[in-house]
């Protein structure tokens, strides 16, 4: 008698679903984490899609996945969103993108908050000039203010209101959240709030995945040492493959305990 086994099921596709810039320096920034990605996860299928402004646009990439292999058996893709925290792109707009695409998908959540950010905006404060190991003193002169390019959604500011706090445990300073836009307190706001309680060295991390306008602002207004973006740091390399595993891994689950209702829905993380 003929065994038959069932195949095993493609790898899905990590899709970096980028905000997209007309700043050429963060195609190039986002490129060289793709780089970074994938070198840590050889034979890993991975794409990028655009939210807006660059190519490829998220649909086209979603679009080209779905047509890719034999007819009616769409590829599969985990996007993983290169945003910081909750927000209209990350609870609408990808969702929306993921549910009208030919292609099965999930959606995982932002990168941030996590422990994973914190070590790659500590590493970025050290290569600007923050101290490795401040005494007392020092740290009682010094602060930090956090900048985020900034959201009306009140959720994103939970978000990062929570890597700042995260941050200034690390620190052992006192780090306070400030947005380049449509938030408040702004960078400046920040710096004179920290100066008010004594701060005299008042460093900026820059919480951007990129250069461009709001990070070249921010660190404008910064009276000591400013950051770099987070950029391709090797950490946000590791946190993006984190966030494509931990997105299968509820999938997994969701599908172990739910009843089979064969609707051929396409499941999306919640965020």
């Amino acid at each position: 008698m003929t065994s038959h086994r069932t195949p095993p099921e493609p790898t899905p596709t990590l899709v970096l679903v980028a905000h997209g810039s007309r700043d050429p320096r963060t195609l190039t920034t986002v490129h060289a984490l793709l780089d970074r990605v994938r070198a840590l996860r050889p034979g890993l299928p991975v794409r990028l899609g655009h939210i807006e402004l660059n190519a490829p646009l998220l649909p086209d990439t979603l679009a080209a996945l779905g047509s890719a292999g034999s007819p009616g058996s769409p590829g599969s893709a985990v996007l993983v969103p290169l945003l910081l925290g909750r927000g209209h792109h990350v609870k609408h707009d990808i969702p929306a993108a993921a549910a009208a695409a030919p292609a099965r998908t999930l959606v995982a959540a932002a990168l941030g908050p996590h422990p994973l950010l914190v070590d790659a905006l500590h590493a970025r404060l050290l290569e600007a000039g923050w101290p490795p190991a401040p005494g007392a003193a020092a740290r009682a002169r010094a602060g930090v203010v956090l900048a985020a390019a900034g959201s009306r959604d009140p959720d994103s500011a939970a978000d990062t209101g929570r890597t700042a706090a995260l941050l200034a445990e690390r620190l052992g300073v006192p780090v306070v959240p400030a947005y380049a836009s449509a938030a408040a307190p702004t960078v400046p706001e920040a710096v004179r709030a920290l100066a008010a309680r004594g701060r005299r060295r008042i460093a900026l991390a820059s919480y951007f995945t990129a250069p461009g306008r709001f990070h070249a602002e921010s660190a404008g207004a910064a009276p000591w040492i400013a950051a770099a973006p987070l950029g391709a740091h090797p950490t946000m390399a590791r946190l993006v493959l984190h966030r494509y595993e931990e997105a299968r891994e509820h999938e997994e689950a969701r599908a172990r305990t739910a009843t089979p209702a064969g609707s051929g829905a396409r499941p999306l993380l919640p965020v």
